[in-house]
């Protein structure tokens, strides 16, 4: 195992991130003032939801030119959501399955003017959509570690470190073609902390074909890590009303 692969680094990076003495109530990131409850993925202490908005193009406040519908998985403090609304997606609905989540995006939502664009659910993935929604876009920045299949989260903070198993990222691939509207996208946002190996397998094993759009290697810490935007889409000659593969972010 690659030492940026090793699961057990990033539990620790969990929790001292949910445990810093010294843990803000508010942040800046990418030049707007978004609020952070306790309890959820702290942006402050990791770059990667920058990373995530450098990839998507909404790291300048100025973004704009956005259409349609966004679905983000994994919604954490909001600020992809809040982004996007920002920078004109007309409806963008965050999920996640933290609670606390669900309520830290309502709350940037509000602060940034966009509550009423942005609905937050709580969810565990798909679970809590009507079954008829359907997005332009579907994005997750994912929890891109792959942990044993048998291990069990001691915290909800964890989830958004690890994937046991890649028990997650299954259902995501399975799932999401079936959520686009016609000429829509799903995107992942991955890294080389995770095992891209063992994601191409799954993804085969579900008809799936994954595509890099964007990439970069970014600083974290001491360490450069790469990170890669990808897009998922329907394999050729696979059914099950998955629509075709589009641009919509």
């Amino acid at each position: 195992m690659k030492a940026l692969q090793d699961y057990r680094r990033s539990l620790e990076r969990s929790r001292a991130a949910l445990e810093h003495p010294h843990r803000p109530a508010t942040f800046r990131l990418c030049g707007r003032e978004w609020d952070l409850l306790p309890g959820i993925f702290a942006p402050v202490y990791s770059p990667t939801s920058e990373i995530s908005m450098r990839l998507l193009g909404l790291d300048d406040p100025r973004a704009a030119g956005r259409s349609g519908s966004l679905l983000e998985i994994g919604c954490g403090t909001g600020v992809i959501a809040v982004a996007a609304a920002l920078a004109g997606h007309a409806r963008v609905v965050a999920g996640d399955i933290n609670e606390a989540a669900v309520r830290n995006t309502e709350l940037n939502a509000h602060r940034h003017g966009v509550a009423d664009r942005v609905h937050s659910v709580h969810s565990d993935l798909f679970a809590a959509l009507a079954p008829e929604e359907r997005f332009d876009t579907v994005f997750w920045h994912s929890n891109y570690v792959l942990a044993p299949e048998d291990y069990r989260y001691r915290t909800m903070h964890e989830r958004g470190y690890v994937d046991p198993g890649y028990a997650a990222h299954r259902r995501f691939l399975v799932e999401a073609p079936g959520r686009l509207a016609p000429g829509g996208s799903v995107l992942l946002h991955f890294s080389e902390r995770g095992d891209l190996t063992a994601l191409r397998r799954i993804a085969e094993e579900c008809g799936r074909t994954l595509r890099v759009v964007r990439s970069g290697v970014f600083p974290e810490g001491e360490e450069e890590v790469a990170h890669m935007l990808i897009e998922v889409t329907v394999a050729r000659g696979r059914s099950g009303g998955e629509t075709a593969p589009g641009t919509g972010f």
